[in-house]
């Protein structure tokens, strides 16, 4: 699916679309300043006290975009991009993950919105009944959003890629992604 219908919430129109090659640069400038550097700590996702150097860079973006059975949704609002997610098939699953939304519009109610959106289109698309991420196991109050939207905590974990610093480079030693997982029938 290239794009979704346009979305009102009161004022604000929402409109979806698959990132193509063109949106690399824009895309990892995005996702950078919602997780990490002093620009990230207007928003509520910052990962800027545990993670410090980069969130992703163009070649993983790229990748995203152009694997087969992989996409990268855009949200924009009034032809500016304001948000992106990444959808994986995987079987009876699909895989949500590199999420965000400028930190200036953060806590407004566009991520529980843009979640919806993607779950209907991974749903419709993949014909998928489940749809899983990984978090930061010490992101509670990330986990607990995510959890009030459906998702549950499954208690498996795996190592954060410590020494990669394309992952960003740790400021604690306790780090490890937790599987979410959410019935999507």
């Amino acid at each position: 699916m290239d794009t979704a219908p346009p979305q009102e919430h009161g004022e604000i129109t929402l409109t979806y679309r698959d990132a193509a090659k063109a949106d690399v640069d824009v895309l990892v400038a995005l996702i950078e300043s919602a997780y990490r550097g002093d620009s990230s700590r207007g928003g509520w996702t910052t990962e800027a006290d545990i993670l410090e150097g980069q969130r992703t860079d163009p070649q993983r973006v790229l990748e995203v975009i152009t694997t087969p059975g992989s996409r990268l949704m855009i949200v924009e609002r009034d032809g500016a991009v304001i948000a992106c997610c990444q959808l994986e098939h995987r079987g009876e699953a699909a895989y949500f993950g590199m999420f965000a939304v400028r930190p200036e519009l953060q806590g407004a109610g566009l991520g529980r919105r843009i979640i919806a959106e993607a779950e209907r289109s991974a749903r419709e698309t993949w014909g998928v009944t489940q749809m899983h991420m990984t978090v930061i196991s010490v992101r509670e109050e990330l986990i607990a959003w995510y959890e009030r939207r459906g998702y549950r905590r499954t208690g498996r974990t795996s190592p954060f890629p410590y020494g990669d610093e394309r992952f960003g480079i740790p400021q604690r030693e306790d780090l490890a992604f937790e599987l979410l997982v959410k019935d999507l029938v």
